[in-house]
């Protein structure tokens, strides 16, 4: 899209609102009074995570195929997905009978699976390719190319961008004015692509802030580079599994670019943490892409400078979060916290070394959360792995000076060090 097309654009997001009109639901925007309290704003919560298919990802996807002629339906269509985009993929195939294809990267939890066969059924046949996005994404092209289906991207085509678009221009209606700043998540960029595109052109002073998790910024990157590039493997980090993506869109990147949004990113820690508030203190369940705006906003977050009483929106999209997942949530988020630690202990294989360790090492506000402790030859001592949760983050400094002054031989390991990730 050439500078100007701003006027296009916007019809093309009229044009796919009215086409969603009676498919898409019209999902709540609540104040969160948490947010609110804690940033000295007004935050409210676009409830994406009500959509069909627990996130925004209906909207471009139906928005596509509500377009392809007989002809192009006839011969299918096909995507790739971590699971959010497929799930409102399977949706349009079923509600246009259209036979879709969807190719996900094992990565994609158990959940969202079995919840794309149950939008989908008989229409969607769902195939598992490679460990990435970018590897399924790879096997959606070739699928495509062999067999004349049409493929449906997840973020890189205008027709998906405007559909994800419709979220902003519902923001504003419901809201009665444009918001002050507006918080998105990002992935490939296709919502950020849509909803900074859509504000310049209607609301140019409202402030577009797009956040990426910090093992997976593919389209600051982009920025960086000037064009797309691919992530490196080394580092790649694929926790946040909905915005998960190496690679910026060729259609998304300069959309971006042009509209002057900011970028941010936040540890996954941190969206960890988040998680486990919008749960506890918001009873909301959300996936780890669907706290990630939220998450930029804390107080412990990356520093958005946001004036005392604007109205911050934050898009809170992804609720398809897999229940077996939370004990990996808690042990990033304590992580992130400075709460939980691990060390190497080499204990003498004598009675009562333990109880020593205990009543001499750890504080009153210590606990043990993980002891793995096997004899393996006649040695006088062996290691165990020790994990210590603390009360707070100032109780490790006198932790760590009760361990120096201990006969005990301990390491400390930290979090990305070879032995750290071999052991923990």
């Amino acid at each position: 899209m050439a500078r100007g097309d701003g006027t296009a654009f916007e019809k093309q997001v009229l044009e796919a609102s009215e086409r969603l009109t009676g498919i898409a639901e019209r999902t709540p925007l609540q104040r969160n009074p948490r947010l609110s309290g804690a940033t000295g704003t007004q935050v409210w919560f676009k409830r994406e995570d009500l959509q069909v298919g627990r996130s925004y990802k209906l909207r471009g996807a139906y928005n596509l195929i509500s377009q392809l002629d007989e002809e192009a339906r006839a011969a299918g269509v096909v995507c790739a997905s971590a699971g959010n985009h497929a799930q409102g993929f399977a949706f349009a195939c079923a509600a246009h009978r259209v036979a879709g294809r969807v190719v996900i990267p094992s990565t994609t939890p158990r959940q969202k699976r079995e919840r794309i066969i149950a939008l989908g059924g008989e229409m969607i046949d769902l195939v598992v390719a490679g460990d990435t996005y970018d590897e399924a994404s790879a096997a959606a092209t070739r699928w495509s190319e062999e067999t004349g289906a049409t493929l449906v991207p997840a973020f890189d085509d205008t027709r998906t961008v405007a559909g994800q678009a419709t979220v902003v221009a519902e923001i504003v209606e419901q809201l009665g004015e444009a918001p002050d700043t507006i918080v998105v998540p990002v992935g490939g960029g296709g919502l950020l692509a849509g909803t900074a595109t859509w504000l310049q052109a209607t609301h140019p002073r409202t402030r577009v802030i797009g956040v990426e998790p910090a093992g997976a910024r593919n389209v600051a990157a982009a920025l960086h580079a000037g064009s797309p590039v691919m992530l490196d493997e080394h580092g790649f980090d694929r926790f946040v599994d909905g915005a998960a993506v190496r690679r910026a869109g060729a259609v998304t990147y300069p959309m971006i670019r042009r509209s002057g949004a900011e970028l941010v990113a936040v540890d996954e820690g941190l969206v960890c943490t988040e998680m486990l508030a919008l749960y506890q203190s918001d009873g909301i369940i959300a996936e780890p892409a669907g706290a990630l705006a939220g998450a930029a906003i804390r107080p412990d977050g990356p520093g958005l400078d946001l004036v005392p009483g604007e109205t911050v929106v934050v898009v809170l999209s992804g609720g398809n979060n897999d229940v077996s997942r939370y004990a990996e949530v808690i042990e990033r988020s304590l992580r992130f916290q400075g709460l939980k630690h691990y060390f190497l202990v080499e204990f003498p294989q004598e009675p009562g070394a333990l109880r020593r360790f205990l009543d001499e090492v750890l504080g009153p506000d210590d606990d043990v959360t993980r002891f793995e402790y096997v004899k393996k030859d006649n040695r006088e001592s062996g290691p165990a792995l020790v994990g210590v949760e603390i009360g707070a983050r100032g109780d490790l400094e006198p932790l760590l000076e009760r361990m120096a002054r201990s006969p005990l031989q301990i390491e400390a390991l930290e979090p990305g060090s070879p032995a750290f990730r071999f052991l923990v």
